[in-house]
């Protein structure tokens, strides 16, 4: 029994390599060079948000089990952003106050984003995007018109797919 402890959970390592091509995904330089996310802690920060929220989109569209991936997924976002936090110095009586306000975040932008993404409003989710992404009111349109180009792919993979291959994101730099 005691030997479990040590056992690699092969779901969780599903997870975390689904995580890790999120992740690097949202540090794709073109990104930041091409579509003008400020690559700032800030700008980093939205951009792993705007992939974390086209993957779960994804994935709330799939049959079971998608919907305890998403769940699982969503964990380790937050689990990577506690340890940044804890990484960058802030105290542990301090991380939990600053976890609540990344979730509120988090969960707002989803929100935001939703609703432009579900009627391809490119024009609504350039909005959203310019205010969250870019902190203007100016319309982010080339990433808007990249995140609803990765929606449309992902609403044509199947979840096995998805989980074997990962979520692959287009070129920002095709949407500059």
């Amino acid at each position: 029994m005691i030997f479990s402890l040590f056992r690699k959970d092969p779901r969780r390592t599903i997870i975390a390599t689904l995580y890790k091509k999120v992740a690097t995904a949202s540090r794709e330089p073109g990104l930041y060079a091409s579509l003008g996310i400020p690559d700032t802690l800030e700008g980093r920060f939205e951009a792993l948000s705007l992939h974390m929220i086209l993957v779960l989109r994804a994935l709330r569209g799939m049959a079971s089990p998608a919907d305890e991936v998403a769940k699982d997924l969503t964990d380790a976002f937050f689990r990577d952003m506690d340890a940044s936090l804890r990484e960058m110095g802030v105290g542990d009586t301090v991380v939990p106050k600053r976890m609540k306000k990344v979730a509120e975040s988090f969960y707002g932008r989803a929100q935001a984003y939703d609703g432009p993404l579900n009627a391809s409003d490119d024009v609504g989710l350039a909005s959203a995007l310019g205010r969250n992404a870019y902190g203007a009111e100016a319309p982010a349109t080339a990433l808007a018109r990249y995140a609803l180009a990765a929606d449309r792919e992902f609403k044509t993979v199947s979840l096995d797919v998805f989980l074997e291959t990962g979520p692959v994101f287009p070129m920002p730099e095709a949407f500059a």
